[in-house]
C-alpha cells in the first residue's frame, strides 16, 4: 500500500514538472497571446461555428493583429489587418508558403494538385499550371474571344426570362465553368447539360460543406469522422467527380496528338511523357492530373460565379450605381461588345467591379497556410509547421485602409478627379506564393461578364420587393456566395 502511494506521488510530481517545463518553454518562446483555453475543446466554446471569421475579428481587437487560437488540440495563429497579412504573405512569403495538415483537405486531395498540396509536389504543379494556363491563352486574345462568345450566350439565357424573376446563380456558374472547361478540354457545355449541372452541384455542395460546423468538428477531432455524415458526402462527391474526370481524361488520351496540343490536359500528357523518360518518380502522374483538373474547375467556377452573383445583387441594391455604370458603358463602348482594353477608359466601372470583390469578401478566412521554419514575426515566436490563418476579411475591411470599410462604396478606388486608383489592401485573390493561380483570368472574366450584362440589362428586384428588402447576408461555406435570391433582367 505504501509503495502504491509512493508511486502515485512520484507520478504526480513528474506530471507537475512536465507541465511546468512545457509552460516554461512556451513562456520563453514568447508565443502570440490568445484567449484562455479549456481542456479538450481549446477555444471552440467561444467560436461562431458557422462564421468563425467573425469571432476572429472580435478577438483581434482584444489580443492584437497576431494572436493564438486552439481548436481542440489544433493550435493556430491568426493574422489580421493589411500590414500584418502583407508582412507575412509578401515580405516573408517563403516562411508562410506551406499548407497545414487539415483532415478533410487531406482526405479529399491526398496531397495532390496545387490547392491543398505540400512541398515539392505543390511547387512543381503550380509552376506547370501557371505556365500552361499562359500558353493556352490566359490574358491573351484567344481566351478573351472565348469569354466574349460565352457572354453572348449568357445574355441570351437571361433574355429568355423576359424580365420575369429568376435565380441567376446556376446560369452564372455554368457560364464561368465553361471558360475553365475550354482551358481543360477545349469545349463547352450547354447550360442545361446534365453532366455540367451534376458537376456544378457536386462542387457547390462540397464547398458549402467544407465551411459547416460538422466539418469543423471533423477537422478538430478526426477520429469522430465515422459519426459525421458531412465527411461521407464530401468523399462520395469526390469519387463521382473524379470518375467523371477519369472518363474524360481517358477519352482525351485516345484523341491525344503530342504534335497538336490543344488543351491543358494535352500539355500535362506531353510533360508526363517527357518526365517519365527521365525518372520513375515523376510528379506528373494521373493522380496529380485529376487533382489539378479538380482544383482548376472548382476554383475557376466558384469564385468567379459567386462574385457575379454578388454583382447582380448589389446592382439591384444600389440602382444609382448601376445607372452610372450603364452610362459609362454607353459613352465609352456604345452598342458593340465590350473588350478588355475598354477597362482603361472606364474608371467608374472598373472601380465598381473592384468594390464588388472587396465587399463580397468571397474567401473571408483565406485558405490556411503553415510556416516552413521557426520564425520571429512581429516580435513573437512562431514554430515551424504552425497552422496560420491570414484573415482576408480583416484586410478587405481594414478600418485603417478603407474610408467606409463596411459599406459598398466604389469611391474607394477613385481619386478626386474620378480616375481609377489601385489599392494595396485589395487582396481578394490572397497574396504571396499561394496567390490564386487564375487571378489574371478571373479579372478578365469579371470585367467582360459584368459589362456585357450591364450593357444589355437593368437588374431589378421582383415585384413587391424593394431594394431595402434585399438581403446582403453571405451564405455559409468555405467561400461565401450571397443568400439565394431572384432578379428581373429587364432589357435596357
Amino acid at each position: 500500500m505504501a509503495w502504491t502511494g509512493l508511486v502515485l506521488l512520484l507520478v504526480f510530481i513528474l506530471t507537475v514538472l512536465l507541465l511546468f517545463k512545457i509552460f516554461q518553454n512556451k513562456s520563453t518562446q514568447n508565443l502570440p497571446p490568445g484567449p484562455r483555453t479549456i481542456p479538450i475543446l481549446g477555444n471552440l466554446h467561444i467560436m461562431d461555428w458557422k462564421r468563425p471569421y467573425k469571432t476572429m475579428i472580435k478577438l483581434s481587437k482584444e489580443y492584437g493583429p497576431v494572436f493564438r487560437l486552439q481548436m481542440g488540440c489544433q493550435e493556430m495563429v491568426v493574422l489580421t489587418g493589411y500590414e500584418t497579412v502583407k508582412e507575412a504573405l509578401v515580405n516573408q512569403a517563403e516562411a508562410f508558403a506551406e499548407r497545414p495538415i487539415v483532415p478533410i483537405f487531406e482526405d479529399y486531395a491526398k496531397g495532390f494538385g496545387i490547392g491543398f498540396a505540400h512541398g515539392e509536389n505543390w511547387r512543381q504543379m503550380r509552376q506547370f499550371t501557371i505556365s500552361a494556363l499562359r500558353d493556352y491563352g490566359m490574358g491573351k486574345a484567344i481566351i478573351e474571344d472565348k469569354i466574349t462568345e460565352e457572354c453572348s450566350i449568357l445574355t441570351k439565357a437571361f433574355e429568355i426570362y423576359e424580365g420575369k424573376p429568376f435565380d441567376p446563380a446556376i446560369i452564372l456558374r455554368a457560364a464561368a465553368a465553361n471558360i475553365i472547361v475550354f482551358f481543360l478540354l477545349g469545349k463547352r457545355f450547354e447550360y442545361k447539360d446534365a453532366t455540367l449541372l451534376s458537376l456544378l452541384e457536386l462542387v457547390e455542395e462540397n464547398i458549402h460543406l467544407a465551411g459547416t460546423p460538422a466539418l469543423l468538428v471533423y477537422n478538430v477531432f478526426p477520429k469522430l469522422g465515422f459519426l459525421l455524415g458531412a465527411r461521407k458526402i464530401v468523399l462520395n462527391n469526390r469519387k463521382k467527380y473524379h470518375d467523371f474526370i477519369q472518363a474524360t481524361f481517358l477519352e482525351n488520351i485516345k484523341e491525344f496528338d503530342e504534335n497538336n496540343q490543344r488543351t491543358f490536359i494535352d500539355a500535362f500528357l506531353v510533360r508526363q511523357k517527357e518526365e517519365n523518360k527521365k525518372s520513375t518518380d515523376s510528379y506528373f502522374h494521373n493522380d496529380n492530373l485529376k487533382a489539378l483538373v479538380d482544383n482548376l474547375f472548382g476554383a475557376g467556377m466558384d469564385t468567379t460565379s459567386n462574385t457575379l452573383c454578388w454583382a447582380v445583387l448589389l446592382m439591384m441594391k444600389y440602382p444609382e450605381i448601376q445607372r452610372k455604370v450603364q452610362e459609362e458603358i454607353a459613352k465609352e463602348v456604345g452598342v458593340r461588345q465590350p473588350r478588355t482594353e475598354d477597362r482603361f477608359k472606364m474608371p467608374y466601372t472598373n472601380a465598381v467591379i473592384h468594390e464588388i470583390q472587396r465587399f463580397a469578401d468571397i474567401v473571408p478566412t483565406n485558405l490556411p497556410h503553415a510556416t516552413t521554419k521557426d520564425i520571429t514575426f512581429k516580435g513573437f515566436f512562431i514554430p515551424k509547421g504552425m497552422y496560420i490563418i491570414p484573415l482576408l476579411t480583416s484586410v478587405l475591411h481594414d478600418e485603417s485602409q478603407w474610408e467606409k470599410p463596411h459599406e459598398f462604396y466604389p469611391e474607394h478606388f477613385l481619386d478626386s478627379e474620378g480616375k481609377f486608383v489601385k489599392r494595396d489592401a485589395f487582396m481578394p485573390f490572397s497574396a504571396g506564393q499561394r496567390v490564386c493561380a487564375g487571378e489574371t483570368l478571373a479579372k478578365m472574366e469579371l470585367f467582360l461578364f459584368f459589362t456585357n450584362l450591364l450593357q444589355r440589362f437593368t437588374f431589378q428586384p421582383p415585384s413587391g420587393t424593394s431594394k431595402d428588402d434585399l438581403d446582403l447576408t453571405p451564405a455559409i461555406g468555405i467561400t461565401t456566395p450571397p443568400t439565394p435570391y431572384k432578379t428581373c433582367a429587364v432589357l435596357s
